[in-house]
């Protein structure tokens, strides 16, 4: 038999050969490249496995983490799910929400065990230990039909709250009797000053008339403070009407004038003729003026000047009662309108506290000038009752 390749030529021999031996060399490096692929892949897949096995064993510990703190967590949380059905809660929704169970309608259990209180936006479960109110909010997870129920337990924090309102009554109370002494004070000593005149033998009898009738006028000032602080303590605001501003400080200059000399004062006062209307509680704005007249008598040793001015500036009535006295540091007049400051052994630190509380209920204001040896001025200002009516 032929040998075949011995018909062939020798060159197209050795070009066979030199394609066989090219196709060979490019099947190596594409096997190579094969197998670099294949290492590349397997480390990448070893990453892969070593970032899921990471991930899996992350969200195993916050898995784990998650439970211990659901199991620790005060607040209650109830998973329902969309047919409101209990799927989980934690231990602190089972105490709170006894006898809620998993597999229960979580709106029937509310509706059978649980009331509303409207006021406080609550609900209250009965339940051996005592009544708790508890806080409950809804909440949708995200992409799915189930739902989230928050329980807050607020019973300790509603009876502190409770507690601390009740501390806040009494101390209202307690400010309110203090404000009241603090009022009542003034007129109370003219009263006593003039009872005194009458316990003369040699007082005359129109003198004794007029003495007592002065008595009495001042026991029924007295008798109308009391009801406007009731009217405070029961929440009912000030009846305010129309009066001349010019009479009401004269009242109060008539009040406080036996006490002004008998400390050894001059009162000067500068009172315009005609009416001043004005809007507010004639009682109370007169012990405002009480109240501004018995700090200067303090305030002003004996031979000093107190000057009582009443006039319209800018639209407005004005009332300045000045002293020549000792006047007030930065840092007293800095707290000087605060409840309970006082600068005095006898004060209750009240007086100034009402001045400002009653201007600012009558729509005015009060401003005080003051310095060290220079006496002070307290200026109490008013709107017209021209323009209070148009407020």
């Amino acid at each position: 038999m032929a040998d075949p390749a011995a018909g062939m030529d020798p060159k197209e021999l050795e070009t066979a050969f030199s394609l066989f031996a090219v196709a060979s060399e490019q099947l190596t490096e594409a096997y190579s490249e094969l197998q670099r692929q294949v290492e590349s892949l397997t480390r990448q897949l070893e990453i892969a496995n070593g970032n899921l096995r990471r991930e899996l064993e992350q969200k195993a510990a916050l898995s784990r983490r998650l439970s211990l703190l659901l199991a620790h967590l005060p607040a209650g949380v109830v998973e329902i799910d969309g047919e409101g059905r209990v799927i989980a809660l934690n231990p602190a929704a089972r105490r709170m929400l006894t006898p809620l169970k998993e597999g229960e309608l979580f709106q029937q259990f509310a509706a059978t065990h649980l009331q509303r209180d409207e006021a406080s936006d609550s609900w209250l479960n009965p339940c051996e230990t005592g009544q708790l109110r508890l806080g409950v909010l809804y909440s949708d997870m995200p992409e799915e039909t189930h739902r989230i129920v928050l329980v807050q337990d607020l019973t300790e924090s509603w009876n502190l709250q409770q507690d601390l309102d009740r501390h806040k009554r009494l101390a209202a109370m307690g400010e309110m009797a203090a404000g009241l002494a603090h009022q009542l004070r003034t007129p109370l000593a003219t009263a006593l000053l003039y009872s005194a005149h009458l316990t003369k033998p040699e007082l005359g009898d129109v003198d004794r008339r007029r003495f007592a009738e002065k008595t009495l006028a001042r026991l029924r000032h007295l008798e109308s403070l009391i009801q406007n602080m009731l009217r405070f303590v029961r929440g009912q605001t000030l009846e305010q009407e129309g009066f001349d501003l010019v009479a009401c400080v004269r009242d109060a200059l008539q009040t406080m004038q036996p006490l002004l000399e008998g400390a050894g004062l001059k009162l000067v006062t500068l009172l315009p003729a005609d009416a001043i209307e004005v809007v507010a509680n004639r009682k109370e704005l007169q012990g405002v003026v009480l109240n501004l007249l018995d700090n200067a008598m303090h305030a002003t040793p004996s031979g000093g000047t107190i000057t009582v001015s009443v006039a319209v500036l800018e639209s407005e009535a004005r009332v300045v009662v000045a002293d020549t006295g000792a006047g007030m540091s930065d840092a007293v007049q800095e707290r000087l309108f605060e409840p309970f400051f006082t600068t005095r052994k006898e004060g209750t630190g009240l007086g100034l506290a009402i001045v400002q509380n009653l201007m600012l209920q009558f729509g005015g204001q009060v401003a005080m000038v003051s310095a060290p040896g220079q006496g002070s001025e307290f200026t109490l200002r008013l709107p017209l009752a021209s323009a209070a009516s148009k407020v």
